[in-house]
């Protein structure tokens, strides 16, 4: 029996290896809802000699963090009568609520970085946007636009703009009857559209800041093949994919579940493998040793 030692040695050195491996799954970059859009930065310096104001931004930032996996929107005030900050943050409406944390804890860092100490300051990524104030700055209407982007790429002369003005017009309509959750999205014929409220603006005037956004980036984009327009209370994004809209790629969440599903799979292929393996080895021997007993017996 001693011909089976060894490849029993083999092989349990291999299941072993196999079997005890940590499957450490693949080092992901930030997904695209962490990438800048704009900042807006007050002209107006913070002036903060005794570092109130400091603490009190600081409390504020520390406030609308924690709450970012909670909620996808959230507003709230840090400071006593003579250093009241106010600010929110907002998450796109598509986002799982650990992105949305992923996406806003970024935020107190980039202002500092982008805006420093200023008066007021909006820092705008793809999936969330913050922006806070020191009490007593003036308001600005909710219908200004911040920020538009529009593709160098342009399709002219196929009926793009009549299918991205339909898509656009289901947009206006669907904004307004989505129960108040001020985020929504569809498609037609392969334009792509979306938009989001501000989490405090009511319906109506969630609808009056659309429509203004799509008649914005209807005159500023003309027939560009993709655009965005923000407003101070709303934007929108219209994209058109000719040969279909790419997949989308998973939430974090979804995408470790997913990982390990795939990978206890490979692990039980490979185990199946190394099994059958084994055994052949193991019966191509057992066969050897018969032929060469029965040999020697003559």
């Amino acid at each position: 029996m001693g011909f089976f030692s060894k490849p029993f040695t083999l092989i349990s050195l291999l299941l072993a290896f196999f079997t005890n491996l940590e499957l450490i799954p693949m080092s992901k970059s930030d997904s695209d809802y962490t990438s800048l859009v704009y900042k807006g930065c007050s002209s107006q310096p913070l002036s903060d000699p005794s570092g109130v104001y400091s603490q009190s931004l600081s409390t504020l930032f520390g406030s609308l963090v924690s709450q970012s996996s909670k909620t996808k929107f959230f507003q709230t005030t840090a400071g006593n009568a003579q250093s009241t900050i106010s600010g929110l943050f907002q998450c796109r409406g598509d986002l799982t609520n650990m992105d949305c944390y992923n996406c806003v804890s970024k935020l107190p860092t980039l202002t500092d970085k982008l805006c420093g100490k200023q008066v007021s300051a909006r820092i705008q990524l793809l999936g969330c946007y913050m922006l806070y104030e020191v009490s007593g700055f003036p308001q600005i209407s909710g219908m200004k636009m911040l920020y538009k982007t529009c593709s160098g790429k342009n399709v002219e002369g196929s009926g793009f703009e009549e299918r991205r003005d339909t898509a656009l017009s289901s947009l206006e309509n669907g904004i307004v009857s989505v129960n108040g959750n001020g985020f929504y999205m569809t498609s037609y014929e392969s334009v792509y559209v979306l938009g989001q409220c501000e989490g405090d603006l009511g319906s109506g005037d969630c609808g009056d800041c659309v429509k203004s956004a799509v008649q914005t980036s209807q005159v500023e984009c003309g027939s560009s093949i993709s655009g965005q327009v923000y407003l101070h209370k709303c934007f929108i994004s219209y994209s058109y994919y000719p040969n279909g809209a790419p997949k989308r790629s998973d939430s974090s969440s979804s995408s470790s579940s997913g990982s390990g599903t795939d990978a206890k799979k490979t692990v039980a292929i490979i185990l199946g493998s190394l099994a059958g393996v084994g055994l052949l080895v193991i019966l191509l021997l057992v066969l050897k040793n018969a032929v060469k007993k029965k040999h020697d017996d003559y």
